[in-house]
Formats: C-alpha cells, structure tokens, sequence
C-alpha cells in the first residue's frame, strides 16, 4: 500500500522526510504558555502562543483547543499544535505544520489509562493496515505561564498524523464528499475496518455524514486511490478498549455499555471479511503486546486491556459463528 502515485512525489516525499511517526519511542517535551486562557476559550477558539521544549530545542507554536464532544466533557480538552515551516526544519517536527494533540481529558490516573488506550487503538489498527492513522506518544509538562506559581501538569498526550501526510503516504488523495459510493469502496480495507472495530469494541463511527457535518464520514476519512475509496477511522474514546467515564454507547444501539461488541459495517462478502477477520487473529500476539508494553501500564492494567481484547479472540475461535454473527447485523 505504500506507493506514491507520479503526482503526489512531493506530497510523499514531504511525508517521508518527517520523522516523527516512524518512531515509537515516547518524547519528552514542556509545553509553556496560557495553559488557563487556552482551556477557557472554548467558544471562539483562539490560538495562544507556546513554547515547546524536546531536549535542547526550542520551537514556538501556536495552540488551540479543537474536537466536538471532548470540549464538553473534558476539564482538559485535545489541541491543535501549529509549527513554524522553519523552526522545524531538520527536526524530528520536519515538514509538519498543523498537528492534532490528544491530550488526557481530566485529572486522575483513569484518564490517563483511557488516553494510553486509545493511543493503543490506533497501533493496533496500523498493526493490520497502513491506510491508518500512525501516532506519536508525548510525555507532556504543562507549564501555565500564567500561573507560574503552580506545579506543572505531567500527562500522557499523543500526536496523529495529519490527513494529507495519511494520503500521501498511501499514494491517494483526501476525498470530499457527502456520502460514500458503496461500490467504489475497498472492500478488503473495509472488512478490515469493521472487524478493527469489532475488535476494540467501537461504536461511535459509521459510514455516513455526522449531525454537524456536510461531508463523510462520521469519526473517519475518506481517501481515494485510482477509483477506490477508503474510509480511515479516528476517534476511538468512546471504545470498549477505553471505556473512559463518559463513554455511553448509541441509545439506537440498545447497548447497556460500551464494552458490549455491536458489528456495524456494511455488508461485505464472506470472503472478504472472513479475510479480515483471519487477518486479525493471525496478529493476536502484536496486539497484545502493544497492551502489555504501554509505558505507565500498571499489571492490572494490562490485564485488563487484554482481559477485554481475549474476549475477541475467545469468540473468534467459532470463526463460522462470529460470521454469521457479522452478516446478521451487517448494515444493508
């Protein structure tokens, strides 16, 4: 999948000159700046100026808040980092501009845990395709020069790979449009999708518009290559893997929790999706190792990540079963 199409070298080229999600070494940085007046501002969204600190170097950045539901519902809500072109130039932030921070939502040691899981869901999606969003693990200081007479905040954060580097690096290109065209879309990449979801016991996605948007899809990109499309999953809190705090599953679901599996792809072949579903069980160790090797993991956190995850594996061994399972609740 990794390929380059004649017009798209230097969207590629840029893409691969960066280093900073080929790595999966956790950064230490400061993030110095009105910590206060950028957590307030959830209304109008300002940029504030920061100073980012890894090592030695010193770059400033722009940041503002940015999400949906996470502006509500978290005291800490995600960021978007704005780099200069310049300062980042022969850094591991080469050729990026404009990065989204996920950051840990609230105080405790739970949310930390959630943001390390979602974190997880996205490497265990690049694990089984690289049209995936690929990440990059902060240990983050937050110094609120506003306050300098508080404790800095240390938290867990992770960076996602923007959307052009995601295309580009596939050889496609980021699609616009209002509705997915079912028949162009890739059915093996799809399949894999769905059972990803299945998987990691996500809910919160689907293969139409959100409420609040005019284009595709919710919680997902849509990427074209040739006459294909591909829809890219992102978002993954309200996942049964996380099972943050907040997390509720659809109501139009009849879930009681979010740890409850529900299949919601398309109707796919059996073929391809019995594919995808050999696919995963064939990295069962890969994924459980990205549970036990995340850093600040406790042992009962691992357990229980992999407590949650077994439970695929568990039921994938009647693989006829889980299928028919799938093409009973498949969306027609």
């Amino acid at each position: 999948m990794n390929r380059c199409a004649p017009f798209l070298v230097l969207i590629c080229s840029a893409s691969q000159a960066s280093p900073l999600f080929d790595e999966h070494d956790v950064l230490e940085i400061t993030l110095e700046g009105p910590v206060s007046t950028l957590l307030e501002d959830s209304e109008a969204r300002g940029e504030q100026p920061f100073r980012l600190t890894l090592g030695d170097q010193v770059f400033n950045v722009g940041a503002n808040l940015r999400g949906n539901s996470r502006v509500e519902l978290c005291h800490f809500p995600p960021i978007r980092l704005n780099f200069s072109k310049s300062d980042a130039q022969e850094t591991v932030f080469a050729g990026q501009r404009k990065l989204k921070l996920v950051t840990h939502c609230k105080g405790g040691a739970n949310y930390e845990k959630n943001l390390l899981e979602e974190y997880a869901a996205y490497r265990i999606l690049n694990v089984l395709t690289d049209m995936s969003f690929r990440t990059r693990l902060l240990h983050i200081r937050y110094v609120d020069s506003e306050h300098p007479d508080r404790d800095a905040v240390v938290r867990y954060g992770f960076l996602i790979e923007p959307e052009k580097a995601l295309a580009g690096r596939n050889g496609g290109t980021l699609l616009d449009l209002r509705h997915v065209t079912k028949p162009r879309l890739d059915e093996p990449h799809a399949a894999i999708v769905y059972v990803f979801q299945y998987l990691v016991g996500n809910t919160d996605w689907s293969l139409v518009r959100a409420f609040d948007s005019e284009t595709c899809c919710h919680n997902g990109e849509l990427v074209g290559i040739d006459d294909r499309q591909y829809y890219v999953p992102y978002d993954f809190d309200m996942a049964g893997l996380v099972n943050a705090r907040y997390a509720a599953p659809n109501p139009d679901l009849r879930l009681r929790r979010v740890t409850q599996r529900r299949y919601r792809g398309y109707c796919s072949t059996t073929e391809a999706v019995r594919d995808a579903l050999q696919l995963v069980i064939s990295h069962h160790d890969d994924i459980l190792k990205i549970i036990a090797e995340l850093p600040g993991f406790s042992e009962d956190d691992i357990a229980s990540s992999s407590r949650f995850l077994e439970g695929f594996f568990k039921g994938a061994a009647n693989e006829e079963k889980l299928l028919r399972e799938f093409e009973r609740r498949c969306l027609k």
